[in-house]
């Protein structure tokens, strides 16, 4: 076949499936494209991207020009801020003309020489995915544990290093976590085991240097829960971590004793919430507490943990969440939420201090940042906004000065953050909730309706998507578009209740705050449904699914990555990945009222005859998270009942999985993809 020859959209073969339960009777006809092995399944995909790739031919020099645009603003050459951990300062940095970090470590002084510790450069070229994670140096500075991936399902394999000879041990474990604990005998770590089928993580190992067998201390029995293992920034404790969507458990045992029994902290009760942080001889406890849905902070002796001995220290509020604390030897640190803005409190042990730091823009994101020393006054914070590149801080809580220790580098000449502004909007849901929103745009672009606007959201698992900046978007705002966050239920945003609210039989909270934003951008003249675009991801994309199926007119286009789309099928089947740990979440659809009500709102199950937006879908064959399988079905069957001519596409990555690809550079490719299709939708091609 000639270039030139047009492609027919793809049309995959149906083979009927009934699937049944509850008396209840739902036809798949394209069940069969979960067979990752079936020759047929891959021809498919492929010949799903083949058609991407013509249909998208006319702006393939668009699309480069994009990307070249989108590399030239990041400082090739760049290093992380080091931090000094035991006796050393870390640092990772970057090559110009490479994808992969660089790992090392100078001794006491930043003046000595650099130690190479990894060139993920190297490690990666044999590999058309990689990613290393996890790097847990042992207490005596002589050994690295670390994790390796090379097919993008999240699947570790722990290697051990010896730093004082630079050789990689025989030891090697596999289908594991990445991340590790060493005990402080420098000679026995702790792993997390994964299931090979589910890859829940379930079993918690130690391992000890030269030894064939590795003993089985913890496995967790409740598939509904999974597992992870660390230490104590005291360094006092090995720590493991059970945890469901709303319920946790840990169990604590002295890290000088490798040998000895993890013992329960306080064993899980259905519904209570609770982390733990280790200072002096007493652990302090985030919690739920007694009703604390914002959560509260508690504390307890070290060798009496159980609930009936914890005491309060900071008292549940209702307008303020406190989402973590970071401890110091003369401090505590608390990071909170109120009204949707992040907040640090800094606090005294000694009670003699007591204050936040000051914030001023009316929309940001502030966050404490890697604090691993215990013995100083130095608290490391990140900082940024819609319009305010990253900074790394430097805040000394004794004197409350603070130095930047980095500023994002925006690369190009061309930025100028006095060109953007940025604003919190309030939308009304249909139950009279007030959504807030985040916008940001060129001070040039004024109301119209002709404006693009790209409306983003989440909005699961209590995760709060904040008003971050970002060099990539920078192609998009000096286009004239206005980009906006919408901080619907189901993230955190305003609180627990928020998260609360926008779960299991609210789930479609979420769907109809994301309707009541854009509906409100459209009423107030920032755009109209012709100019109107959406943009998701995993359970996101489960959102963009919602919307097409239930409010197409507003959107001219929609990006839908790695969508969760076939909630009611792969919730039903325990042998995926993340299944049963997601009960808490949207439901057991094993319960009939579950089912009804996760099928009335998948967007698998509710593709209908109707016209559709233009739509843009993403995929891994290798996702672990969401299985390729639910986008490529979904486009299937919205290519068959869809009654408009307007654009699907299906683009899947053969060699990556939930977070597609691994390079740095190779990631932006798929940013300028995805950005191309909006712009090019505008007719906008330069």
């Amino acid at each position: 076949m000639n270039k030139t020859d047009k492609l027919e959209a793809p049309v995959a073969k149906k083979i009927l499936k009934e699937l049944v339960i509850h008396g209840d009777t739902r036809l798949d006809p394209y069940y069969w494209l979960n067979e990752r092995d079936n020759p047929e399944v891959i021809a498919y995909l492929n010949a799903e991207n083949a058609y991407y790739e013509q249909q998208t031919a006319h702006y393939e020099d668009f699309k480069e020009a994009l990307f070249i645009e989108m590399k030239s603003r990041i400082k090739e050459d760049d290093q992380s801020v080091p931090y000094k951990y035991n006796g050393y300062w870390y640092i990772t940095k970057y090559v110009k003309g490479k994808d992969y970090p660089i790992y090392s470590r100078k001794k006491e002084s930043l003046d000595n020489p650099e130690e190479l510790l990894f060139d993920c450069n190297e490690m990666a070229k044999a590999h058309s995915y990689f990613r290393l994670v996890g790097l847990t140096i042992s207490p005596d500075n002589k050994r690295v544990a670390y994790g390796i991936d090379t097919s993008g399902r999240r699947n570790y394999t722990i290697y051990i290093k010896d730093l004082e000879t630079n050789t990689v041990l025989e030891d090697s474990i596999e289908n594991t976590t990445g991340s590790s604990a060493w005990a402080n005998d420098n000679n026995t770590l702790f792993y997390v085991k994964k299931h090979e089928t589910t890859l829940r993580p379930y079993q918690i190992y130690r391992h000890t240097i030269g030894k064939k067998e590795d003993v089985l201390v913890y496995e967790e029995q409740d598939n509904t829960f999974g597992i992870a293992v660390y230490k104590s920034k005291s360094k006092k404790f090995l720590i493991i971590a059970c945890y469901s969507t709303t319920t946790n458990e840990y169990h604590i045992l002295n890290a000088n004793e490798p040998q000895g029994v993890f013992k329960v902290f306080q064993e899980r009760i259905k519904g209570l919430e609770y982390s733990i942080s280790h200072y002096n001889d007493h652990f302090y406890i985030v919690t739920n507490k007694d009703d604390a849905t914002n959560f509260k902070l508690m504390k307890t002796k070290d060798d009496c943990c159980t609930i009936d001995h914890w005491e309060e220290v900071l008292p549940h509020r209702a307008d303020t969440l406190i989402e973590h604390i970071d401890i110091f030897k003369d401090f505590l640190v608390v990071s909170e939420r109120t009204n949707g803005l992040n907040q640090l409190r800094v606090m005294r042990w000694d009670n003699s201090t007591d204050y936040y730091l000051p914030f001023n823009d009316e929309t940001y994101t502030a966050f404490t940042g890697t604090n691993v020393e215990f013995d100083t006054h130095l608290l490391r914070f990140g900082y940024n906004s819609l319009t305010t590149p990253s900074s790394v801080i430097e805040f000394n809580m004794q004197t409350k000065t603070q130095r930047i220790l980095k500023e994002q580098e925006v690369l190009g000449g061309n930025f100028d953050k006095n060109n953007y502004v940025s604003e919190r909007l309030w939308a009304q849901a249909e139950d009279g909730t007030k959504i807030p929103m985040s916008l940001v745009h060129r001070k040039d672009v004024k109301k119209s309706k002709q404006n693009p606007v790209l409306i983003y959201a989440y909005g699961s698992y209590g995760s709060t998507i904040d008003p971050y900046f970002s060099t990539i978007r920078l192609s998009l705002l000096d286009r004239g578009f206005i980009f906006a966050i919408a901080h619907i239920r189901g993230g955190e945003y305003l609180g627990r209740d928020w998260y609360e609210g926008g779960k299991l039989m609210l789930k479609k909270n979420t769907f109809s705050d994301f309707i009541a934003c854009s509906k409100f951008l459209i009423d107030n003249n920032y755009t109209s449904h012709e100019h109107l675009y959406a943009m998701g991801g995993s359970a996101g994309g489960l959102l963009m699914g919602y919307i097409l199926n239930n409010a197409p007119q507003l959107y001219n286009g929609i990006v839908a990555a790695v969508p969760f789309v076939d909630v009611v099928t792969t919730m039903l089947d325990d042998s995926i990945p993340l299944t049963t740990g997601e009960y808490d979440e949207w439901g057991n659809p094993n319960e009939e009222s579950y089912y009804h009500y996760m099928k009335s709102y998948s967007p698998y199950d509710n593709v209908k005859e109707q016209d559709y937006p233009n739509v843009l879908v993403t995929a891994g064959l290798h996702d672990s998270q969401v299985q390729y399988w639910e986008p490529a079905k979904w486009v299937a069957k919205l290519r068959d009942m869809k009654t408009d001519n307007n654009k699907l596409y299906l683009k899947t990555n053969m060699d990556a999985g939930h977070g597609g690809a691994s390079g740095r550079f190779e990631a932006l490719r798929e940013d300028a993809d995805e950005y191309a299709f909006l712009l090019d939708l505008e007719n906008i091609q330069s």
